[in-house]
């Protein structure tokens, strides 16, 4: 009778823990929907807060010059702060790592640049994969590379510069955003292609350098034209070639690479807009949405050709065929020119 009583009493709380889980499932089941309509509701207010966008650069550099007049344009368009988290290093890679990271609750994105295409092949170990670990929305800015120099270290006539950069090899130097950046390898590419050998100094982003060239500490950069414009066009450095085939409509006067025979020197900065990955879909599409009404905006359209600048205008998809087809890109003139980490 003992045995009976207790596979009894087994029965009964098995029965009873049956009992309680097929409750739990009704109350989950029943409360599935509330939390469907809630998340409906929560996406249907975006952005019922401020927006966080970090920029992986100090302020004043080429990044800055896109994203602060786009901060301005959501801010004002959507009634909700877009709030710029400068978070400069390493080349800009230590601020992708913390956007990676960040939420993904529709209220983080990153701004990053073709420094972030170059980075995997410079740098051994990120924290990061841009490719996997982002969501690409935008191409929002496809700017020119120019070589300016500090008119009181080096001639301001291209030709004359040339010719005192072979006559002192190494005597010169170059700053850049960063070891690995775009101006680094646009340096190292110029280098490649003319047979000359200029020193690097890496700063921490393309701000801290432009005050130094600006002050004479440094005597060029080859700097995307979105940060340099404003210094050229008040007289405080000199511009002396843009990259590629064409000259530059804001720059007319400035002659291009293939004038001054470097008809392969061909170097963008561009600037793209991601998300963290498992940002909701509803979220990507509101944003990709305001994206694609700032490029029909007066003050953008006028922001972005002060800088130079051409608006992207690819899909989603076209832009992470972009980016990907740029990694391979770089990885090959990283190995071609021998860039390495300072």
């Amino acid at each position: 009778m003992q045995e009976e009583t207790s596979f009894g009493s087994g029965v009964t709380a098995l029965r009873r823990r049956q009992v309680l889980s097929a409750v739990a499932a009704g109350v989950a089941l029943a409360a599935a929907p509330w939390r469907a309509q809630a998340q409906a509701q929560a996406l249907a207010r975006w952005p019922a807060k401020p927006v966080n966008l970090v920029v992986p650069f100090p302020a004043g550099g080429g990044t800055d010059a896109f994203a602060r007049p786009w901060s301005a344009y959501f801010s004002k368009a959507t009634g909700t702060q877009l709030v710029i988290d400068n978070k400069g290093g390493a080349g800009g890679t230590l601020g992708a790592g913390l956007a990676a990271r960040a939420a993904p609750d529709g209220y983080n994105f990153f701004m990053g640049a073709v420094h972030h295409a170059i980075a995997p092949s410079m740098y051994p170990k990120l924290d990061y994969d841009i490719e996997k670990d982002f969501i690409p929305l935008a191409l929002l800015a496809n700017v020119p590379q120019v070589l300016v120099v500090n008119p009181k270290n080096v001639p301001g006539d291209y030709k004359a510069f040339l010719a005192q950069v072979r006559a002192n090899p190494g005597r010169l130097n170059y700053g850049s955003a960063g070891t690995g950046t775009s101006h680094h390898l646009a340096g190292e590419l110029f280098k490649l292609q003319t047979k000359t050998f200029i020193t690097h100094i890496p700063y921490t982003g393309a701000g801290p350098a432009l005050r130094d060239l600006v002050g004479g500490q440094i005597d060029m950069m080859f700097d995307g034209l979105g940060s340099s414009a404003a210094h050229i066009k008040g007289g405080r450095i000199k511009a002396l070639m843009v990259s590629g085939a064409k000259r530059n409509p804001a720059f007319p006067d400035v002659p291009c690479a293939a004038e001054l025979g470097l008809p392969d020197y061909t170097v963008t900065t561009w600037y793209g807009l991601w998300a963290p990955k498992g940002t909701p879909a509803d979220v990507q599409a509101r944003m990709i949405e305001e994206v694609n009404k700032a490029a029909a905006a007066d003050e953008i359209k006028t922001a972005w050709a002060n800088n130079g600048a051409e608006f992207g205008r690819l899909s989603p998809a076209q832009f992470a065929a972009f980016v990907s087809a740029e990694v391979k890109r770089w990885a090959v003139v990283v190995k071609s020119s021998g860039a390495k980490l300072d």
